[in-house]
């Protein structure tokens, strides 16, 4: 009982001197915000929901290939395509670049099934309502786990959702649209390698931009082809008679390949250095900072438009891929300035781009750099211009030449005219 007694004054000795430490350091907030954490660990399930069912998982047998059938190529009869997807959120990056293609296809002559893919049981006439009203594709729309119709071309559009493209039996090749290295997504452990092994699975890669065509063909002998950015100039754009008096910064937590600690620490330094210097914060709701800022929060298209137009410089972070708000503040005269990789200078090759090692002083001094640019406006110009010919037109083009080209089907399959994206 003594020494119950003496563990339980050590422990409460220790525990109150942390308190009275934390308290000096982070204040009232920084307590309720660990306990907070602390009480959400202890409610979480300890077995977290994974992205891919376990049943899916176990059913992908690789040493049994399975070679699908191609349906017979009509006279006057479209191509099919079957798209497995996760159910979108409206605003996603990578569901807006994906739906692009698809109605630039749709409106060039295929046909457009779309599959979701859910392992977290949500409702499905919710998300296609999202898909309707924000993404506006108006085909068919199936859950995946009821099967898919044979089809002339299958496509993953992420790691998750190759594993019930490997293991259909429906016809039609298999094809991977890769927008990112999405192992990199996580830690090493069993998910990394499980988003890896997708790179196995024989599909013919399309990937946005260059800068993993190499390693998915050196590390996993994929057969790759690509296709370049696009940028939406018709919604990004420079403003007439609009002041600009801030820097921007994309900041959402919840994608650790963004680096929002990182970036916000670098506006910590710049603010610093700038405090007359609007800095605005978009993307997710995000708790007070140390420094002054504007935190919009999810905007629309035009109010992130008009955001842009109303700053000099914006923070553009990715630790995988060319993050796509680097082209939209190029449209809208906002010079972006860039972690320095291989990955990001491969895709994003503007001369307007300005490049920093990921260091917090080193970003915030490009972006007081910016700021104290001499003649602006000329340098804003000549940014929105050097981007004005980049069409998502011609992305959905170059995917339809890359399908085509790998079915060998000929150039006049029928199509519609009048194509948009």
């Amino acid at each position: 009982m003594n020494s119950s007694f003496k563990l339980i004054r050590t422990q409460l000795g220790r525990r109150s001197r942390q308190f009275r430490e934390l308290w000096k350091s982070e204040g009232p907030t920084g307590i309720i915000d660990r306990s907070r954490r602390a009480a959400a660990g202890w409610l979480a399930p300890k077995d977290a929901i994974l992205p891919v069912r376990r049943a899916d998982v176990l059913a992908a047998d690789f040493s049994r290939s399975f070679e699908p059938p191609f349906p017979e190529q009509l006279p006057d009869h479209p191509l099919i395509v079957n798209w497995v997807t996760t159910p979108p959120s409206r605003g996603s990056g990578g569901h807006t670049t994906l739906f692009r293609i698809i109605r630039y296809l749709e409106a060039n002559g295929y046909k457009n099934r779309v599959y979701f893919y859910d392992v977290y049981g949500g409702d499905h006439q919710y998300y296609v309502s999202i898909v309707r009203g924000y993404y506006g594709f108006y085909g068919s729309i199936a859950n995946v786990d009821d099967g898919m119709e044979d089809a002339h071309i299958v496509v993953a559009t992420g790691w998750p959702t190759a594993y019930p493209v490997f293991n259909s039996r429906c016809g039609g090749k298999r094809f991977y649209f890769v927008q990112d290295f999405e192992p990199h997504f996580y830690p090493a452990g069993a998910l990394s390698v499980l988003a890896e092994n997708t790179y196995r699975m024989g599909f013919h890669a399309i990937t946005i931009g260059q800068c993993f065509s190499h390693k998915l063909r050196a590390e996993f002998g994929m057969r790759v082809d690509s296709f370049e950015y696009g940028c939406d100039t018709s919604r990004y754009c420079r403003l007439p008679d609009v002041k600009r008096t801030g820097i921007v910064f994309y900041a959402r937590p919840e994608a650790p390949r963004r680096g929002v600690e990182l970036g916000l620490m670098a506006l910590e330094v710049f603010a610093d250095r700038h405090p007359e210097i609007d800095i605005h914060l978009y993307g997710a709701k995000m708790d007070k900072q140390a420094f002054r800022c504007i935190n919009h929060g999810r905007v629309s298209t035009e109010k992130l438009n008009d955001i842009y137009n109303r700053c000099f410089a914006g923070l553009s972070l990715s630790m995988t891929n060319v993050s796509l708000v680097a082209y939209e503040m190029l449209a809208a005269g906002c010079i972006p300035v860039a972690n320095e990789t291989v990955n990001i200078r491969t895709d994003l090759k503007s001369p307007f781009v300005r490049y920093a090692i990921p260091e917090p002083s080193a970003l915030a001094s490009e972006l007081e750099a910016v700021v104290l640019t001499k003649d602006f406006e000329s340098l804003s110009r000549a940014a929105a211009t050097s981007v004005s010919s980049v069409k998502w037109a011609d992305a959905g083009a170059a995917v339809d030449t890359i399908l085509r080209r790998a079915l060998g089907v000929t150039a006049d399959t029928p199509r519609a005219s009048g194509a948009t994206v």
